[in-house]
């Protein structure tokens, strides 16, 4: 059945001008590793002044030249962070408001609950965040999006998906459907995709496929569920 048609990213992604932010959760298809990509793109000179840079297993996103940033509320934060054995991939400094609620005993939804998309009308971008959660030798995980409830902002709508890991089986949500004034809002579950087992194979099909004017900066880690050992990617537009 077409609902259940698990979709190469490349294809889904390859001549839409814009996207936005997006966020991939899955397990490769070999089954050993759990797989999480995170990538931004921009249309203003302020979003594209950025680079991914990771420390510690944390990834922010930092200016590319600290001199030309303009608002650095909704462009600068940690985009990757772990708490125990969760990772937390998310669209904004809503990664944080996940980390102290799981430190504090409170779960990804509720934590999530006490935020709202972001205040850049007339787009009210959503905020998307994803968490992976391991355990007993594999993972499940979760993605979230709040976006507005309708074109002026009178409320949040909050949408919660949970998934089990299932091999060669990713999920993938993002910001944006395409480009627009104001841009439209991504709808519906996160879209089936394919995982590779290869790390460079995956990021390469991603980076390619996202528009060349917009693409900004791509991050992807491979968790191997035996060694518990990661291996990363970064691309940065801005070199």
């Amino acid at each position: 059945m077409e609902i259940y048609k698990v979709n190469d990213i490349g294809e889904l992604i390859d001549g839409n001008p814009y996207v936005g932010r997006g966020i991939v959760l899955g397990k490769s298809e070999d089954g050993e590793n759990a797989v999480a990509a995170y990538f931004i793109m921009g249309r203003s000179a302020n979003s594209r002044n950025r680079i991914f840079a990771e420390k510690d297993g944390t990834v922010f996103t930092k200016p590319f030249d600290a001199s030309k940033v303009e608002d650095p509320s909704l462009i600068i934060y940690a985009a990757v962070r772990q708490y125990e054995n969760n990772l937390i991939v998310t669209n904004g400094d809503q990664t944080d408001t996940i980390y102290e609620g799981l430190k504090g005993g409170i779960s990804f939804s509720d934590s999530l609950a006490a935020r709202a998309f972001e205040p850049d009308a007339p787009n009210f971008t959503p905020r998307i965040s994803g968490m992976i959660t391991f355990a007993h030798g594999d993972f499940t995980y979760q993605m979230s999006i709040l976006k507005s409830i309708d074109d002026i902002g009178s409320d949040c709508a909050r949408y919660t998906f949970c998934y089990p890991a299932m091999a060669g089986l990713g999920h993938f949500i993002h910001t944006y459907i395409t480009d627009g004034n104001p841009i439209p809002t991504f709808r519906g579950e996160p879209e089936r995709i394919k995982i590779k087992n290869d790390i460079t194979e995956f990021t390469d099909r991603l980076w390619n496929a996202l528009d060349s004017d917009n693409k900004i900066s791509l991050y992807v880690r491979y968790t191997n569920l035996k060694s518990g050992k990661t291996e990363s990617r970064i691309i940065n537009k801005m070199k």
